[in-house]
């Protein structure tokens, strides 16, 4: 093969310190991450003393507030962090985007005493978070989810399952939502749950054709007591919580995708120029020059895309359906360009002695979580033309 290293991506970053955090993640990414990532996802084994580097180094935090820990980066410098991570290993960019998620809730809608008590450790005190929407019978119409919260005098106990949580089982807190009044969304209450709290029952991590070194568990709550002081916003706030969190988590999805392709665009392009087939490179023959150009340019886009979501975000306008455009576009673009990887490298492709078969399972969750790609399609729609016709 050929030495030919990968181009370093061009960032646009705003200022210097932004610049310097880049040049800190592609550090700890060459140092701790990239050199054993496929080791580690083939066994399984999921990296925490990775997550706790990365809380050390004050990038578990990057969204969020300064004064509670967090870094007072814009989303347009923090996703990018996420792609260059996604780019070395899904399973540690996907992880911080999930932690990220699960701290949005009491970021965003806690009071301040709340903020003051729980922000420091979830965003730079070596904590890792979960968010738990799902259940079995309750995926896309999270309306419809069943886990109940129940008053108890001035404590909340919780009985339900939760299902498809990343970090489930080793997460050190969740952010979960529970019914707590009638049918619909207006019935639902968002809580923090610590993750060692007596009744909160993880089963098995999920047997996944990629992303193995991330778990993914379902949740018991049998009878999980939690405080009033651990609700998150109102009672019957817990809905619009989750959706706000859906759609800055999207934007984390998308940025993870495009790290995921831009990887598997490196190794294809570096085995292209130095595989030798009629004498020659097969980076000569036209028909795979295209699908190497094709592939960079659904790249390009998708980084264009979600960063342009990720500026409106930043100037407080709003940006749900550019996030779901992201989502959409950029998960599309890992599957195709990842897809594609594995045909340039031909019989190599399909082998695990080159990453790009693991780039191509571990790219078809993303066309899955928070929110499948169909569901993304339906937000856009009604935002062009209004709501369906019942």
């Amino acid at each position: 093969m050929t030495d030919r290293a990968p181009q370093t991506v061009e960032r646009q970053l705003p200022t210097e310190e932004s610049r310097d955090l880049i040049a800190l993640v592609r550090d700890i990414i060459q140092r701790e991450i990239a050199p054993k990532a496929a080791e580690e996802e083939e066994a399984g084994r999921f990296p925490r003393e990775v997550f706790s580097l990365l809380s050390e180094s004050g990038l578990l935090g990057l969204p969020y507030d300064s004064s509670y820990g967090g870094g007072d980066q814009p989303y347009e410098v923090y996703l990018q962090v996420l792609e260059e991570l996604a780019a070395a290993r899904l399973t540690v960019g996907l992880g911080v985007s999930v932690h990220s998620l699960a701290c949005h809730g009491l970021a965003g809608y806690g009071s301040k005493e709340q903020q003051a008590e729980h922000l420091p450790a979830m965003l730079g005190g070596g904590l890792l978070g979960a968010y738990c929407l799902s259940e079995p019978a309750s995926g896309s119409d999270a309306a419809s989810l069943r886990t109940k919260a129940v008053r108890a005098g001035d404590s909340w106990v919780i009985t339900g399952t939760k299902s498809w949580i990343t970090h489930g089982g080793v997460a050190d807190f969740y952010t979960v939502l529970a019914r707590s009044g009638g049918e619909g969304p207006r019935g639902i209450t968002a809580f923090l749950v610590p993750g060692d709290v007596r009744g909160l029952n993880p089963a098995a991590p999920e047997k996944k054709m990629g992303m193995k070194g991330s778990p993914t568990a379902q949740l018991n709550f049998d009878g999980v007591r939690v405080p009033d002081t651990r609700r998150i916003g109102e009672e019957g706030q817990g809905f619009a919580i989750a959706l706000s969190a859906l759609d800055s988590g999207r934007l984390g999805i998308s940025a993870c995708a495009i790290g995921l392709a831009q990887a598997a665009l490196d190794e294809a392009v570096s085995y292209a120029t130095g595989r030798q087939q009629f004498g020659r490179p097969i980076a000569d023959f036209q028909g795979l020059r295209f699908m190497l150009a094709d592939m960079a340019t659904r790249i390009e886009a998708g980084r264009a895309l979600y960063l342009a979501a990720a500026r409106l975000r930043d100037a407080g306008r709003p940006f749900s359906k550019e996030a779901a455009m992201a989502k959409l576009f950029c998960t599309d673009t890992a599957m195709s360009v990842t897809t594609d990887a594995v045909q340039v490298l031909g019989g190599y492709g399909y082998t695990v002695d080159f990453p790009v078969e693991r780039y191509m399972r571990e790219a078809k969750v993303l066309q899955i979580v928070e929110g499948t790609n169909q569901i993304q399609r339906m937000v856009i729609a009604r935002h062009l033309a209004g709501p369906e016709t019942r």
